[in-house]
């Protein structure tokens, strides 16, 4: 049976992206990216990134580990529950892994993410900075510049990869019998499950602490994937087992309070500074109330969400084309009010907000219906139809 509370926590967590992404534009936090903020004194809207950057994109990676397991084992796959004893090839998987990743985060940004690109070195072009270059520069500047949120989808790409290698040389075939372990023994206890955010703190560590200037740095730094495959593997090799989602279930409530409470200090303790430094990303209170939260949120899903219905199947299946397309709604616009209109800061959030929950889909459900279009940017070969209820 397809485990709904997945779907609807990957969705939710997807618009929670869209709601920060708004945020984060007009930021003036020092953080990279975005248009800047209206002036340095404070800015409380912006208590929203420390709220939500420590943990909703290692969930994300969490829950692809969770499905990939589902999917390699032959659960389900593609929304639908898979027979007994029926292969489900990693050949097969790995190829519609590449089509659904891949081509949107490569062959996607020359066809549509250029035009975000387009926003994102509007500054650089107002000051002179590609004079003399030729119009295919700029294009290609432009295209790999609106790669934007898509490092999601290449990580995840280059992990889908990594994983089939260490299940080609680890013991976690299937017929390995050491790979009962964890599922025949009380290892699934609060506690194991809470230090195994020790792993996530170990990762922040494989930053570069002190980026060059001109150098890769800063890529390496955004993509940190040596960071992100933990919570990739985590799901993978643990939180996919019913027993530990059971558990998560059982005590979801005191972990979200102890979520809220760890993340109340961090934001009292740390409001005003550039909160996606390496430095405090490594620090331990931002580790703790990050993989609490991933912890809360699984295990309040668990409980309290595990059903669908015509709205929630409907996002089950179109929150991945909602997170490609949804920045160019925010950089264009963003972009466009801050720069050509005097509206008050706070008219210009309001409309932003609006504006990426609803054309946002608008756009997806275009583009999704034009045949080639849909291949470059969404990864679709064909129109999908709403995901059925189990």
């Amino acid at each position: 049976m397809r485990k709904h509370w997945i779907d609807n926590l990957r969705w939710v967590t997807v618009l929670l992206v869209l709601l920060y992404h708004v945020i984060y534009f007009y930021n003036n936090k020092g953080v990279f990216g975005g248009i800047g903020g209206f002036g340095d004194g404070p800015q409380y809207q912006d208590v929203l990134m420390y709220v939500l950057y420590p943990w909703f994109m290692p969930l994300l990676f969490l829950l692809a580990g969770v499905s990939a397991r589902y999917s390699l084992e032959n659960q389900t796959f593609a929304g639908k529950l898979l027979p007994n004893g029926h292969d489900h090839s990693a050949k097969e998987w790995f190829k519609s892994r590449t089509r659904k990743l891949l081509v949107p985060a490569t062959v996607g940004l020359l066809v549509f993410q250029w035009m975000t690109g387009y926003f994102n070195t509007a500054v650089a072009a107002r000051q002179g900075m590609f004079e003399g270059m030729s119009l295919i520069a700029k294009y290609l500047m432009m295209a790999f510049s609106g790669i934007g949120p898509l490092w999601f989808i290449q990580d995840l790409w280059l992990f889908s990869l990594i994983l089939l290698i260490v299940r080609k040389i680890s013991c976690c075939a299937k017929s390995c019998k050491s790979c009962r372990f964890f599922a025949t023994r009380n290892w699934v206890g609060v506690v194991v499950l809470v230090l195994l955010g020790v792993l996530l703190w170990a990762g922040e560590y494989t930053m570069n602490f002190h980026p060059r200037v001109g150098t890769m740095d800063g890529l390496w730094n955004l993509y940190k994937p040596l960071f992100y495959l933990i919570p990739f593997l985590l799901g993978y090799f643990v939180f996919w087992r019913d027993e530990v989602q059971e558990t998560l279930g059982k005590v979801w409530l005191p972990m979200m309070a102890a979520a809220v409470v760890s993340g109340a200090l961090l934001v009292v303790t740390t409001f005003g500074e550039n909160n996606t430094t390496p430095q405090y990303l490594a620090s331990p209170l931002n580790n703790l109330y990050g993989w609490l939260m991933c912890l809360a949120m699984m295990g309040w899903f668990k409980a309290k969400f595990d059903c669908t219905g015509r709205f929630a199947a409907y996002m089950t299946r179109s929150s991945f084309g909602l997170y490609i397309v949804h920045y160019l709604v925010i950089a264009s616009l963003g972009y466009m009010m801050k720069t050509y209109t005097t509206l008050p800061p706070m008219a210009m959030y309001l409309i932003l907000t609006v504006a990426v929950f609803t054309l946002s889909p608008l756009l997806y459900e275009g583009l999704r219906r034009i045949p080639v279009v849909r291949w470059c940017v969404l990864g679709e070969r064909k129109q999908t139809r709403n995901v059925k209820q189990s």
